[in-house]
């Protein structure tokens, strides 16, 4: 371990569990690094990924952004428009082709209901990076503007993967305590009330929050043992 990350380490109770308001103010005591960290919950659930049934994923809006600027791409057979609308780049039969020849330069791709029927053509290069869009994340649309302007002001999607954890960004560390607070909060009540139809039982096990370069800082149950 690093002597930055040992520092970062010393500042918080490794047994301990606190709440978010504290959690925060330990993350914020920690050594910064040379960039402007991103700030994440990782979440561990308690479905059993085996089960199809079981999936959790969707999207969430944070009311402060995600901090992060997102390249967006749109899968449409009017580029201009998309482009109009925001996106980084635009196209449909030029876009895919440059997608097959290895170019996954980008974060979000968004696709027309219509222009999915080619898009399909590219699912292996695009669903093993989670880039393949989706309807039920809001980026297989008719209406491309507003899938950009969401995505481009802190919409996230989030995603279980096959061991029932997920990783949930919730912000920069150059965020107030306010805004981490907000957008923190804002994460566990979507995530906790997104239970899979017929799943029974507590739906999270556990949530630590970190940035990029500390440890994580586990939160107390109580913030969502209701879910």
């Amino acid at each position: 371990m690093s002597k930055r990350y040992n520092e970062a380490a010393s500042q918080r109770d490794k047994k301990g569990f606190f709440p978010l308001e504290n959690a925060v103010e330990i993350l914020e005591k920690m050594p910064p690094a040379k960039f402007d960290e991103t700030v994440e919950l990782s979440i561990t659930l308690l479905v059993d990924p085996r089960q199809s049934t079981q999936m959790v994923r969707g999207t969430l809006n944070l009311p402060h952004g995600s901090g992060k600027k997102v390249c967006v791409i749109v899968f449409t057979d009017k580029p201009d428009e998309a482009i109009d609308a925001g996106a980084d780049h635009a196209g449909l039969a030029d876009l895919i082709k440059k997608v097959q020849d290895g170019w996954t330069d980008f974060d979000v791709a968004v696709a027309t209901p219509e222009a999915m029927k080619q898009v399909r053509s590219i699912a292996r290069v695009l669903g093993p990076r989670g880039l393949m869009p989706n309807p039920k994340s809001g980026t297989v649309t008719d209406d491309v503007a507003d899938a950009i302007k969401a995505v481009k002001a802190g919409r996230v999607e989030f995603k279980m993967d096959k061991t029932a954890n997920m990783a949930v960004i919730v912000g920069k560390r150059s965020f107030t305590k306010d805004q981490l607070l907000e957008n923190t909060q804002a994460a566990i009540n979507v995530i906790g009330n997104s239970r899979p139809e017929g799943f029974k039982g507590r739906l999270i096990k556990s949530i630590s929050i970190s940035s990029s370069m500390s440890p994580g800082i586990r939160l107390e149950n109580s913030l969502f043992t209701q879910f």
